[in-house]
């Protein structure tokens, strides 16, 4: 195992196989699993038809969030009775899984002579870590969506919920935090969607995603989510357009039709934008603490970064730090004078922020990472049964599709590290 892989000791074997059934359908497609680990790394035969220079090999993150399809069983039963409809779920299973992001990622990771790619193989249908915690509300419909949707959202109670957030939404969270993120100049989130329109209209082969919902709608930031010291001009672009352009130029001159930021653009909760503030945050820590080497240690600044880099909501420590910053709410008696003094902190860094070159510096450098949402028409990899929605055995044309996308994106990586970096 090699330094690409040396972050989990769960890395597989992965020869791209989905499961589209044959023979007799089992009654549900989903699998009862305990699901450990959720979030693992597949090691891939490379291919290295057009390979990452091996200085920046490691520094490429490919992975997936919604390709998975494992729910444990305790959140299925309960005193040995179903909370859900298994025929209901096995529907919205299948409707919520982008089947064939795992065979994608696999081959652009085989194409560029990366070691593999990293996914959630827990089910989207049970929990979707590409949102922010919480309960989707009535009603609520796509960037909308919470981590947790029905039908779980109304048959999980509030412990089992905040089970299922505990041990596997927050020990993915720590996992990427302490061990995905850093080092990394390319992140390529891969999912797939569904060939129509509401309108029934055809989408793009492919669409790149890399603005973020709120600042499409207003060009700004949404307030209250992450902290406002966050730059507005930061949400226009998660990705560089350099590396956005290669990708989208390659897929065009080899035939693929490539849309941006449609038919949606990134939810605030997805990992692609969660990335970028931690990046951002990351970045200001740096420069801060080289800056006022003493504050290291100081537990007011600790507060503050952990407040900064809480960025999947996660910490009550953070968010009622939060709250005392920008909703002026009254924390215990006993807090007050760390509360205090946390926020001369967070001024101090603000300050700090507001006098330099620091935004300026972090979007112009060569060493921002890049976090893209890359979106693959469904039929273009994959096909359903008209009668039943089952999945269907993948053909050999769907199989070259996927290489050819697979290239095709891997060449672009490769150029955009041999040639474009430079003119950023």
């Amino acid at each position: 195992m090699d330094a690409e892989t040396s972050w989990t000791s769960n890395a597989r074997r992965d020869t791209f196989p989905l499961t589209f059934m044959t023979g007799t359908p089992p009654p549900h497609l989903f699998h009862i699993d305990d699901c450990t680990p959720a979030y693992d790394f597949v090691e891939v035969t490379r291919q290295g038809t057009h390979p990452v220079v091996d200085r920046y090999r490691g520094q490429v993150l490919l992975h997936t969030v919604h390709d998975g399809k494992l729910i444990p069983e305790r959140f299925l039963y309960r005193d040995g009775e179903p909370i859900v409809d298994f025929a209901l779920l096995n529907d919205k299973f299948v409707q919520e899984r982008d089947w064939g992001a795992n065979l994608i990622a696999g081959q652009i990771a085989s194409a560029a002579n990366i070691a593999g790619y990293a996914r959630c193989r827990l089910a989207r249908v049970l929990m979707d870590f590409n949102r922010f915690p919480g309960t989707t509300p009535p009603g609520g419909r796509g960037l909308e969506t919470m981590a947790i949707s029905e039908p779980f959202a109304s048959a999980l109670s509030h412990p089992e919920k905040l089970s299922l957030l505990e041990d596997y939404y927050d020990r993915i969270s720590e996992l990427i935090e302490d061990s995905l993120l850093s080092n990394k100049l390319i992140m390529i989130a891969v999912h797939t969607y569904d060939e129509h329109n509401a309108s029934r209209t055809q989408r793009s082969d492919l669409s790149l995603l890399t603005r973020m919902a709120h600042y499409q709608r207003e060009s700004r930031m949404p307030y209250g989510v992450f902290d406002p010291m966050f730059p507005d001009a930061l949400g226009a672009s998660t990705c560089s357009r350099i590396l956005r352009d290669r990708i989208s130029l390659n897929l065009e001159r080899n035939g693929f039709r490539v849309s941006h930021n449609h038919p949606y653009p990134l939810p605030e909760g997805s990992m692609e934008v969660r990335a970028q503030v931690w990046y951002f945050f990351d970045y200001l820590r740096k420069r801060f603490q080289d800056t006022h080497p003493k504050t290291r240690d100081d537990p007011a600044y600790q507060l503050v970064w952990l407040m900064l880099l809480n960025t999947n909501l996660r910490l009550q420590e953070a968010e009622t730090l939060r709250s005392f910053l920008h909703r002026f709410r009254r924390v215990p008696r006993a807090q007050l004078a760390q509360f205090k003094r946390a926020e001369k902190a967070y001024t101090h860094v603000r300050n700090f922020l507001a006098g330099g070159n620091i935004v300026r510096d972090f979007s112009t450098s060569n060493m921002r990472p890049s976090s893209l949402g890359l979106e693959v028409r469904k039929d273009l990899i994959c096909s359903f049964d008209k009668q039943s929605g089952r999945p269907l055995p993948i053909t050999e044309a769907q199989q070259h599709k996927a290489r050819s996308i697979g290239e095709v994106i891997a060449s672009a990586i490769a150029t955009y590290f041999e040639t474009d970096r430079q003119f950023l």
